[in-house]
């Protein structure tokens, strides 16, 4: 049986999101679902939709989902692979770790895990942005700052950092997480997309920080360099929600890789479902 593989991203915390999801995996019975980070509310988001705590969104429901789908699909539940992304924050790590202990994903940053014939590698960690969540963000190839961003050395975080922050990169963490593996059947599950990408694109035309033009590419160059030298199959991005709308593109093949982005501006749910048989070609559905 050649069962599907799903991908999605930035669900930030919305339930109809979500409820759609199990839906579609009640349905399709997939073989995996990768989750790309940015997947709890922001407390502008519990204000807006009077939903629970954000402390509590894990435990409160979305545990309780992925335990009802289990006990449903009993040996077709499909393989988690999910990482958190920058608007999440860091503090609810321990509740996704009870999960993976419990069998009900894989917690995936800074980690790999096989599936099937592919090895599955997560990085969560976007560059710095105008945001003060500062949980997972790091340097991308150096300390240089883009204007209007915020260094990853300030802010705030919800848990202390695991790593010397001011000397630490995207570009550092990704080789010691892929060491002299062969990428040719890897599968990259990131958060932020690649630098000057189609799927990097933000709506910040025509703003200017002290009279200097802000980039309106505002991927990670490390992320991009890294699929340029070590090909990896495929990788998954989010985080960038207009990107898309603005480009007209949610999928790029970068020498060898394809890249997807799971990102979608719209209240909707953006499912991005591609089978084993090939996972070079994908369709995105809007839900």
């Amino acid at each position: 049986m050649n069962r599907p593989l799903f991908f999605v991203s930035d669900l930030h915390g919305n339930v109809s999101r979500y409820e759609k999801l199990f839906g579609q995996i009640e349905k399709n019975r997939p073989r995996a679902v990768f989750f790309g980070g940015d997947l709890l509310p922001s407390s502008l988001v519990y204000r807006a939709h009077s939903q629970a705590e954000p402390q509590n969104f894990v435990d409160a429901f979305l545990a309780s989902s992925l335990r009802s789908l289990k006990d449903s699909l009993k040996s077709y539940y499909p393989e988690i692979f999910l990482i958190l992304g920058n608007d999440d924050p860091r503090k609810e790590e321990a509740s996704f770790l009870e999960l993976e202990a419990e069998g009900l994903l894989h917690y995936m940053h800074m980690k790999k895990h096989p599936l099937d014939d592919w090895m599955v590698y997560g990085y969560a960690m976007v560059p710095p942005t105008p945001f003060m969540l500062k949980d997972w963000e790091r340097y991308d190839v150096s300390r240089f700052v883009d204007p209007g961003c915020i260094h990853p050395t300030e802010g705030f975080r919800t848990v202390p950092p695991d790593v010397d922050v001011e000397f630490t990169t995207i570009k550092g963490e990704l080789e010691q997480l892929a060491g002299d593996d062969d990428l040719s059947k890897a599968i990259f599950l990131f958060h932020s997309p690649p630098y000057r990408s189609k799927l990097d694109r933000a709506g910040l035309d025509g703003v200017m920080v002290d009279h200097v033009p802000v980039d309106v590419h505002v991927g990670s160059m490390a992320i991009s360099e890294f699929i340029e030298k070590r090909k990896p199959m495929l990788s998954l991005h989010g985080h960038i929600h207009e990107s898309a709308r603005i480009t007209g593109a949610w999928k790029e093949k970068i020498h060898q890789t394809m890249a997807y982005s799971a990102a979608h501006e719209g209240p909707g749910l953006a499912l991005v479902q591609f089978t084993s048989r090939c996972l070079m070609s994908a369709d995105r559905i809007l839900l």
